[in-house]
């Protein structure tokens, strides 16, 4: 039970309906639905479920990420991205059906050294620019070749990862023409993947994908448009409301400040609500004056600094304002785009961020 009404709403249609989005915007391929980090703060369980009817596969980070999507009742495909570093996940990966990414000498000398019970699906990673993990060009083919040489592989998807795709950026046609290089001179691969989220949007990104293309899709798939191509958004429904209570109400005069540092003054008689938000819950501590939450339907502004349990907003303009009252910080009526810039984050950090204080509640 839990007696704190503060709570992160979490929408399973949302996601299958983004989901539905990003498949029919693919026009082809096969789509990677990306559940690491608890599903981006959602939950792994919702987020997998909503998402099990509507993709072609799965990716977590890490093996124990990787367990806790079986542990959902997933059977299908499933990618660890960061890759195995021992042979006894090698073998944890060959008894769940898991595939690792083999982004260096290492992981490669693993699967070539270890006995497993049956073969694993691998993901071969290389290096298009990004320099944070993965193969050289010159090193590719090589490592194809053992790959494919190991009875311990069963078959390999060839994959890269967009350092830019996010923006209008040189390196995005150089990272497009390398990976499409790579791929036409590189043997012994079954499939490819290229595009995270922002680049199937990306037009310097874009191909038209082919039945073995692989989309790797995360943000868009929990309703946040990770691009500048800003039309996108109103197709997609956000599948988190963050929401608290306010838990008192105070009249400040004109002149006087509220909280920590006495950031904010009042330029008139305010009325200031306290509510059930804090840094501790993953709420942005760096959030400025003025960012915006909604309660009572109006839109609201954050009133001096925000403290570990809780944060203050101005609501002298917002009619029969009482305590219990729910303020929005984020979900479908408060972009966390917009909250992630009056922070100076981004809203990967914001949805990841919500703790484990903060009960995610299905609805």
């Amino acid at each position: 039970m839990h007696y704190r009404q503060t709570r992160a709403e979490i929408s399973t249609a949302a996601i299958a309906h983004n989901a539905q989005w990003v498949r029919k915007t693919m026009n082809g391929g096969k789509l990677l639905g990306v559940v690491k980090a608890d599903g981006y703060g959602h939950g792994v369980a919702p987020a997998a479920q909503a998402l099990t009817p509507h993709v072609d596969g799965m990716a977590a980070g890490f093996m124990e990420e990787a367990l806790a999507v079986r542990e959902t009742g997933y059977t299908g495909p499933l990618v660890i991205l960061e890759g195995c570093f021992s042979a006894s996940e090698l073998s944890v990966c060959a008894e769940h059906n898991l595939s690792p990414v083999v982004h260096c000498e290492q992981q490669l000398q693993a699967i070539e050294q270890t006995a497993l019970n049956k073969p694993l699906w691998v993901w071969l990673k290389v290096d298009t620019g990004m320099h944070r993990l993965g193969w050289s060009e010159e090193q590719t083919q090589q490592a194809m070749v053992r790959l494919n040489a190991s009875r311990n592989v069963l078959g390999v998807t060839l994959m890269s990862h967009l350092a830019n795709a996010d923006a209008d950026h040189k390196l995005n046609a150089e990272q497009k023409r390398l990976f499409c290089q790579l791929s036409e001179s590189t043997d012994g691969y079954q499939a490819r993947s290229f595009h995270n989220s922002a680049g199937l949007l990306n037009p310097e990104t874009q191909w038209v994908l082919q039945e073995n293309d692989w989309v790797r899709a995360g943000l868009l798939l929990y309703g946040v448009n990770p691009s500048a191509v800003t039309e996108v958004q109103a197709s997609l429904k956000p599948a988190m409301r963050l929401v608290a209570p306010i838990i008192a109400l105070h009249k400040l005069e004109r002149g006087e400040s509220v909280g920590y540092g006495s950031a904010w003054t009042a330029q008139r008689p305010s009325l200031i609500a306290t509510v059930a938000m804090g840094y501790a819950d993953g709420y942005p501590r760096q959030a400025e004056n003025g960012t915006p939450a909604m309660v009572r339907g109006q839109i609201v502004g954050l009133a001096g600094r925000v403290s570990m349990d809780m944060l203050t907003i101005d609501v002298t303009d917002v009619a029969d304002v009482q305590i219990g009252d729910d303020v929005e910080l984020w979900g479908p009526n408060i972009d966390v785009r917009q909250i992630a810039a009056c922070a100076g984050t981004i809203s990967w950090h914001l949805l990841t961020g919500v703790s484990v204080r903060v009960p995610r509640v299905k609805v």
